[in-house]
């Protein structure tokens, strides 16, 4: 069975009516126990990086607040998805799949505990993503984002080092979040 990771893009979580559609479309994805879901920061990260601007809150403490503010929308998706639960490490995304359950993750104290990553604004949840789907032995990425705008800026500026090698990755229009569980179950 391959793995697939999903990141739902913290611009899904802004609004009522896409957060129902991206709740009601991993809900079908739960259903084929082959995936696991690491939200984007969305609203939360955008309050960090305004913060910095105005502050100057440092590298250091600007990436942790934004990863901190991806711990929150992982408690949000949980709550919004039938069967799915909070997974704040690897041993807890392994054990909710073993349970039959859908697996959100918290990625903070993972990421604290190994730091892998640059502390940067280049550096999104996407980037982390990418990252995470190498830990878990993913064959593959989708990243599901509200498309506009330029195409060619679908990912952060360091997504590409963050991928590992033999990961598939690709991006899903929200508009085409019907698709998801296809996408999942080949």
């Amino acid at each position: 069975m391959s793995l697939t990771l999903i990141k739902l893009g913290g611009s899904l979580m802004r609004r009522r009516d896409t957060l129902d559609a991206a709740a009601a479309a991993l809900a079908r994805v739960a259903a084929l126990g082959r995936a696991v879901v690491v939200p984007g920061g969305g609203a939360l990260a955008d309050a960090v990086r305004a913060l910095d601007e105005r502050v100057g809150l440092g590298d250091e403490a600007a990436h942790w607040m934004a990863v901190l503010a991806m711990d929150q929308g992982a408690q949000l998706l949980a709550a919004r998805v039938p069967n799915a639960i909070v997974a704040a490490g690897p041993d807890a995304v392994r054990g909710a799949l073993a349970g039959g359950r859908l697996p959100v993750v918290a990625p903070y104290g993972w990421l604290r505990a190994a730091d892998p990553l640059p502390h940067s604004w280049d550096v999104t949840g996407d980037s982390i993503a990418a990252w995470l789907a190498g830990q878990l032995g993913a064959a593959r990425l989708v990243l599901v984002k509200m498309v506009a705008g330029d195409p060619t800026r679908l990912a952060d500026p360091y997504f590409a080092r963050a991928l590992p090698p033999g990961v598939d990755a690709l991006v899903l229009d929200a508009a085409r979040l019907g698709e998801l569980d296809a996408l999942v179950a080949r």
